[in-house]
């Protein structure tokens, strides 16, 4: 399916404007992806975009985590259209820095599933380095150009000195413990985010106060937790870059680590909806009363017949045409969403979680 085809279901009316309609406040939940996160942007575009939504918080893992914090600090210092503008010039400036990377194709090449790419000699370098040679070694100096993409796109201390307009969760790995951790307010830094999307294979862990981190994804991708317990909307929009399911078995050794690492990243999240749905089942069946246990809406944007498509690398694939293109792709889905689903904001799932993730 393409932008195109998408566009078929989009309402008339591009501007939704507050002052004839409920404003409604929603939680987004954004998974990591490297610049899979693209596609993330263009929703987080659209949901900026129609003034009947109001984003109260976001929790997020990896580039979601990226995305999330560059929104945020845009929407401190400039409303929506700030955190619009953030978020393209964020996006630029990664695809401006791995403008001279031999790890590049046009978006045409991975929409029409090549996978010529991933047999480049290249990547083929990158994926046996990676397997028989760590980070520390690898990459000694431990440089990761996404920071300064980040540190370009936002004013930390500004972010620490004024009120967020919206509450920021970013998820990260204990690498001793196995633990998820939060971080929140002033502790949200440029380590937080780096540490959030750590690949361990590719860098080595982040140290913050004497602990290391790697990719939230392993343990948080992303936590809806801390959405239920600090925010009172009931509504979680999560939006999906891994793929949930996949039609064919993997046989070659790259999709099958690929395989491997999407069912790893999504398993935290279908144990919290394993969570989510028994509460909601106890509520419905009147075991416990709804006042003491909070009653979740899910909500979800993914886009499956893409993603199934790109492979495993295609996540370094940083070229712009092929980030404005997944970054459309997110915005088309977004505003077919809010066509069908605005009205259920508030009022029940649109998501089937039982169908969906359990």
């Amino acid at each position: 399916m393409d932008s195109a085809s998408i566009a078929t279901e989009r309402p008339r009316g591009r501007a939704h404007r507050a002052t004839a309609v409920e404003v409604k406040k929603i939680n987004v939940a954004l998974q990591g992806g490297g610049a899979h996160g693209a596609f993330a942007w263009g929703v987080l575009d659209r949901l900026l975009e129609d003034e009947r939504v109001e984003i109260e918080g976001i929790s997020a893992t990896s580039a979601g985590a990226m995305n999330a914090t560059v929104l945020t600090y845009g929407y401190t210092t400039g409303g929506r259209q700030g955190a619009r503008k953030a978020l393209d010039g964020f996006w630029r400036r990664v695809a401006h820095i791995a403008s001279l990377s031999p790890f590049q194709a046009t978006w045409l090449d991975r929409l029409m599933g090549n996978k010529s790419l991933e047999n480049s000699p290249a990547f083929l370098w990158l994926e046996m380095m990676t397997r028989l040679v760590s980070p520390y070694q690898l990459n000694p100096a431990n440089y990761n150009p996404l920071r300064e993409a980040l540190e370009q796109s936002v004013d930390f201390e500004v972010m620490h000195k004024a009120p967020l307009p919206i509450k920021l969760y970013i998820s990260a790995t204990n690498v001793r413990s196995g633990k998820v951790k939060i971080f929140c307010g002033n502790d949200v830094t440029a380590d937080a985010v780096m540490a959030s999307g750590c690949l361990p294979f590719l860098f080595q862990a982040v140290e913050i106060d004497g602990q290391h981190y790697w990719d939230g994804g392993y343990m948080g991708n992303p936590a809806i937790y801390p959405l239920i317990y600090n925010c009172g909307s009931s509504d979680v929009l999560v939006v999906h870059i891994n793929p949930l399911h996949r039609d064919q078995v993997p046989m070659t050794a790259g999709e099958i680590m690929n395989r491997i690492n999407e069912i790893s990243f999504n398993s935290s999240l279908m144990r919290e909806m394993r969570a989510i749905s028994f509460v909601t089942t106890l509520i419905d069946e009147g075991k416990v009363q709804s006042n003491g246990m909070k009653r979740m809406l899910i909500h979800a944007i993914s886009a499956e017949e893409l993603m199934s498509k790109l492979g495993v690398m295609s996540k370094l694939n940083a070229d712009w045409e092929f980030l404005a293109e997944l970054k459309e792709f997110g915005r088309a889905h977004a505003e077919a969403w809010l066509g069908r689903h605005y009205d259920d904001l508030g009022q029940q799932s649109t998501v089937d979680i039982a169908k969906t993730y359990l």
